[in-house]
């Protein structure tokens, strides 16, 4: 049986996890209702509603970046996102019902996001940028540790979860 203390720390991941599909999701959607648009002109007025120079540096970035946007890129964006936010939702779910593929799906995923987050800091640190890859890192540790030690106390399994924990030794 999970360790009370366990479970919700395992929640709460899973709930950071649903919540990053989400944001995703939203991203995926944003890049679908840019299609058959012309993105320079949307990010020219974002930046206005916004009160922002076009002349600054990164604002000019934002604007080549819109420029250089096509339905085919979109289109590619949006399946990526989809795809991400659909592996975020699995694993939120399997890791609020405490299922050990869940834990292996977090581990995972989690560590091959690691270097991508490390090339990311390396270009600038950032307190989101920061806050990730320290959120990430502690989620990669903390789903080895349940991984290594089967995360169960006790010496049955629950009894709305009959799958085998893998090292458990059950």
């Amino acid at each position: 049986m999970f360790h009370p203390a366990r479970r919700d720390l395992l929640r709460v991941v899973a709930t950071f996890e649903f919540a990053k599909g989400i944001l995703v999701l939203l991203i995926g959607l944003s890049a679908l209702l840019l299609v058959h648009k012309d993105a320079w002109v949307i990010a020219e007025s974002l930046l206005a509603l916004l009160h922002i120079n076009t002349d600054r540096h990164w604002a000019q970035l934002f604007l080549d970046f819109a420029d250089r946007l096509t339905d085919s890129r979109l289109w590619m964006a949006a399946q990526l996102a989809f795809t991400y936010s659909a592996l975020r939702f699995a694993e939120a779910y399997g890791l609020w019902k405490q299922r050990t593929w869940a834990e292996w799906v977090a581990f995972v995923s989690g560590t091959l996001f690691l270097p991508l987050e490390i090339r990311g800091l390396m270009r600038g640190i950032t307190v989101l940028r920061s806050a990730v890859f320290l959120g990430n890192l502690i989620i990669v540790f903390y789903m080895l540790y349940l991984l290594r030690t089967g995360g169960r106390l006790g010496s049955g399994c629950s009894a709305g979860n009959t799958e085998t924990r893998v090292g458990s030794g059950k």
